[in-house]
């Protein structure tokens, strides 16, 4: 569903942010970095076209994604980046797909799970899990925080319902073009906690996918 198709109704919009704000206001603090473990155990999914990125949600400070907040009762979240009139889109077209290979404006998707990657994620879909240190995981999570279009505020509302069920789309910073995809985008968020992963060549979802998985036999 596109931002224009879910904007057009006002009342149900104002209603659905509404019941945000007050879940918001609902769901406890999580622990500061302070709190953080050596270790910590992240995931990356693939369905073979597009990738994203798994962490737990008690992981995660509040103040470094405010968002996630709006999924109360989510063990994970599950974050991937993409362009902004092309991800949302049930049935993009030939249009909409043609204007995604020149730069545009971006979104997150934001996508609850309620139990563990593996056994949510069944047929189709991989999921491998990676180990990264303290520092790691911190720049990793600074590096979502900052694919937020969040426009000087603390937080940013949703633009859109996502694609699954109480997933959401967000505004996102940077431009998506044809060298610069949602797979890119994992493979930088990867290397910036610390991986050995090349997002230039990252343009595919199994590109990030090999890289990853000759690191976990390394």
């Amino acid at each position: 569903m596109t931002t224009a198709r879910y904007s057009g109704d006002g009342r149900a919009r104002g209603h659905f942010l509404s019941v945000l704000i007050i879940l918001f206001l609902l769901v406890p603090l999580r622990p500061a970095w302070s709190g953080v473990e050596e270790k910590r155990e992240i995931f990356v999914s693939s369905n073979g076209w597009h990738t994203g990125i798994i962490i737990a949600v008690r992981d995660v400070p509040d103040e470094r994604i405010p968002e996630a907040r709006d999924f109360g009762g989510a063990r994970y979240l599950e974050f991937g980046w993409g362009d902004a009139a092309f991800y949302p889109a049930p049935d993009p077209g030939l249009g909409i797909t043609l204007r995604a290979v020149v730069p545009g404006p971006a979104v997150i998707h934001v996508s609850p799970l309620n139990g563990e990657p593996d056994e949510v994620f069944r047929g189709g879909v991989e999921a491998i899990s990676i180990s990264l240190d303290r520092d790691g995981f911190i720049a990793l999570v600074d590096y979502i925080h900052d694919s937020f279009e969040r426009g000087g505020e603390k937080r940013v509302w949703p633009s859109a319902r996502g694609l699954y069920p109480f997933s959401m789309f967000y505004p996102a910073t940077g431009r998506f073009h044809l060298f610069n995809t949602c797979n890119t985008w994992t493979a930088r968020a990867l290397a910036a906690g610390g991986l050995d992963i090349n997002a230039a060549g990252a343009q595919r979802a199994e590109d990030v996918m090999v890289q990853l998985r000759a690191t976990k036999m390394n």
